[in-house]
């Protein structure tokens, strides 16, 4: 199960979050061309960059930050992009809870089996439930991607909605929101990806350990030893292109009308694959603070952001931390990790390829994050 938790996170992401970025007239072709646009130019770097600071770290993202910077002999400044990814973690539980509370209060509301309970008070409820549930690590997942599926099923029943496609104007507003949706929904400088790295990483060296343990010698064992050495690109363009794929579907069920019982499904759904993202923010908290006291952190946080931050103001707190988590993480790779390690660590079949990577992760990247950050204080001041 560890071994696919980089494509259930991949699948699972665009159908969770792409309701609070996608546009209100969801035809907009301008709109989705900036997303593959976005995808491309920023998304698909940066997930490179997690994947080559993972296997260079050989650790999860705060852990393997102290290791990568005291190597780069760089400040501990660039640290803070782990404490960030796991906070975005945190920030994307909240949010989905949040809507889950609502989707499932409505379910039960048409099936006249509401309880007679403050809709915060649930909302609260299903954090403590989903930070219970992330005690069992990446078993939820399956059972979340299951669950989800079969409610938006029900709701393809009734029909798929009707999508008018048309141009609209090009703005650095429609810019932002692209790079957001491309950013968040694919959990690009969430750490996700480096964290299921670094879970397959232990998993393959226990394995080979085991096996030079009991004096296996045999092909088998060496060919153990060398499935260990990859290239970047067989993970990161898997998980990219099913990203792709997904958020494409989403687009065209975005405006989807979801029965009841569908409702409660995917609700439901939605709490076991946010309890990974709990599991996920407690572990790097546990680095620091201790397994039971990053439980209760991770308790805590989740249960304010839940119940006292509206879920308007969750989407701006998400664009703002995860685009910071995102631009420290360009600029450390880009500019203050050594050539070599990151060359080896990406281990690119053509140098022209490392090459163009290298541009976009210095230069692209950086500069769409920062449009795409005035482009939201345009939205937000007006």
């Amino acid at each position: 199960m560890i071994r696919y938790a980089s494509y259930f996170v991949a699948a699972l992401l665009p159908l969770l979050l792409f309701r609070w970025f996608a546009p209100t007239a969801i035809g907009e072709i301008d709109f989705w061309l900036l997303w593959l646009l976005a995808m491309i130019l920023v998304s698909l770097p940066v997930v490179y960059a997690e994947i080559a600071l993972a296997y260079r770290s050989i650790d999860a993202p705060i852990a393997g930050m102290q290791k990568l910077t005291r190597e780069a002999d760089a400040s501990p400044l660039w640290r803070s992009f782990g404490w960030l990814a796991a906070l975005v973690s945190i920030v994307i539980a909240a949010l989905v809870i949040s809507g889950s509370a609502d989707g499932i209060m409505t379910g039960l509301n048409a099936l006249d089996s509401a309880p007679a309970i403050p809709s915060f008070a649930i909302a609260a409820g299903l954090m403590v439930v989903a930070v219970l549930l992330s005690l069992l690590g990446v078993a939820p997942l399956p059972i979340g991607l299951g669950l989800m599926v079969l409610g938006l099923l029900l709701g393809v029943v009734n029909g798929l909605p009707q999508i008018e496609f048309a141009m609209t104007n090009v703005s650095l507003r429609e810019w932002a929101r692209a790079v957001a949706l491309a950013l968040v929904s694919v959990g690009a400088g969430t750490g996700l990806y480096w964290f299921a790295q670094n879970l397959v990483a232990k998993q393959v060296v226990s394995a080979v350990a085991s096996q030079n343990d009991s004096g296996d010698n045999t092909p088998t064992a060496h060919a153990s030893n060398r499935s260990t050495v990859y290239r970047a690109t067989k993970l990161v363009l898997p998980i990219w292109m099913l990203q792709l794929i997904v958020g494409v579907i989403a687009l065209f069920i975005s405006g989807l009308s979801l029965p009841p019982i569908a409702k409660l499904l995917y609700g439901v759904g939605v709490i076991f694959v946010a309890s990974y993202l709990l599991h996920y923010a407690a572990q790097q908290l546990s680095h620091k603070f201790g397994v039971i006291a990053s439980l209760l952190i991770t308790l805590v946080l989740g249960v304010l952001l839940t119940v006292v931050v509206p879920s308007t103001w969750l989407v701006g707190l998400l664009v703002i931390v995860s685009t910071i988590a995102v631009l420290l993480l360009s600029v450390f790779a880009g500019w203050q990790m050594k050539i070599s390690h990151l060359r080896k660590s990406l281990n690119f079949s053509n140098e022209a390829f490392y090459n163009l990577w290298r541009v976009a992760i210095r230069l692209i990247v950086p500069l769409a994050l920062i449009l795409a950050l005035v482009g939201w204080m345009m939205q937000w001041l007006s």
